[in-house]
């Protein structure tokens, strides 16, 4: 009898709670609601979109997952910091930036290892030399873009901090009407957008992918209290991401159209281009390794004198990946 009366008083609390209710179940499953996002309209985000068109992530358990886009990658790891996305696919840029701040983001997977963009250029630019002194354009200084561009400037003896002047303008769309307005005379772009300028008189100067640039210009970051508390979630969202890859490397035609509706592109051969830069460079194992991690410490080592301090390893979390391929997953999808 006693238990029965405790067992009655813990479901009268229950009740009073709201717990007992039909509100109060859902009050709790939505507290549990996960959400992860991208950020940017670029061809580098085609897992995640195959995903969501594919099915892949209601196929691994993720049906109620709410994605979201946010514009830059900046704004997504705020959002991840604040608690309002769960995983976020960005840059190592905003990876690096944060940990060195003292955050505890780390990489769980690389999914695009070098840069994939070209520089694009208005007619009067006939050569790399030519850049000094002009004005070119990235989506958000700090950002991804920004971070590429830098780069690839440098490689060529081109100081960005002196010989140019770089704008934070907005996507890929705003940038190029920017150009063919005459306000810059340079910017970053994806492959597929390469076609798009050249109807506006504009054309590819620099591929940057030639440069081989060790760097995870595409990859997915979690805290570490989700990956130690959320294991299963996030190797659900891995494989979600890790068998888009599968089909993306495997269903030209389906990819392209998924594509088309993302990048807001009708243009055939520009998606095609897109389509084929990046499918070449998604890795099957997306290890998130310490080398794309070391060509940004480097890169930061003279602003930012922790950066040269260091350890690569200290940023990723290789461990999801490896339990991955080990249990037979990534190389199923390929069978």
């Amino acid at each position: 009898m006693r238990i029965l009366k405790k067992w009655i008083t813990v479901v009268l609390v229950a009740i009073a709670l709201g717990f007992g209710s039909a509100a109060g179940w859902e009050k709790a499953e939505a507290a549990e609601r996960l959400r992860a996002s991208w950020s940017g309209a670029s061809p580098a985000n085609s897992p995640t979109w195959v995903a969501i068109e594919k099915g892949f992530l209601k196929k691994h358990g993720l049906a109620d997952l709410e994605m979201v886009s946010i514009e830059s990658s900046t704004t997504a790891l705020q959002a991840l910091l604040s608690g309002d996305v769960n995983v976020i696919v960005t840059s190592v840029a905003t990876l690096v930036t944060s940990r060195l701040s003292g955050s505890d983001v780390l990489m769980i997977a690389g999914m695009v290892p070098t840069f994939v963009d070209h520089i694009l250029v208005s007619s009067e630019i006939k050569t790399i030399a030519d850049l000094k002194g002009k004005t070119g354009a990235v989506n958000r200084l700090g950002s991804t873009s920004d971070l590429g561009l830098r780069m690839a400037l440098r490689k060529y003896g081109i100081d960005p901090n002196k010989d140019v002047k770089l704008l934070g303008l907005g996507n890929d769309h705003v940038r190029m009407a920017a150009m063919g307005k005459g306000q810059v005379q340079f910017t970053i772009i994806s492959p597929p957008f390469v076609k798009e300028g050249e109807k506006l008189g504009l054309r590819s100067l620099v591929n940057i992918a030639d440069l081989k640039i060790p760097f995870h210009w595409n990859g997915i970051l979690a805290r570490e209290p989700t990956i130690r508390e959320k294991r299963l979630f996030v190797l659900n969202f891995l494989k979600a991401e890790i068998e888009a890859i599968a089909y993306i490397k495997t269903h030209e035609a389906e990819t392209i159209k998924i594509l088309s509706k993302y990048l807001r592109l009708d243009n055939p051969v520009a998606l095609k281009l897109g389509y084929e830069g990046y499918a070449a460079v998604f890795p099957k194992a997306p290890y998130p390794t310490p080398e794309g991690v070391q060509s940004l410490l480097v890169d930061l080592a003279g602003r930012r004198p922790e950066a040269a301090k260091a350890d690569p390893k200290s940023f990723v979390d290789m461990s999801l990946i490896k339990e991955l391929e080990e249990s037979g997953f990534i190389s199923t999808l390929y069978r």
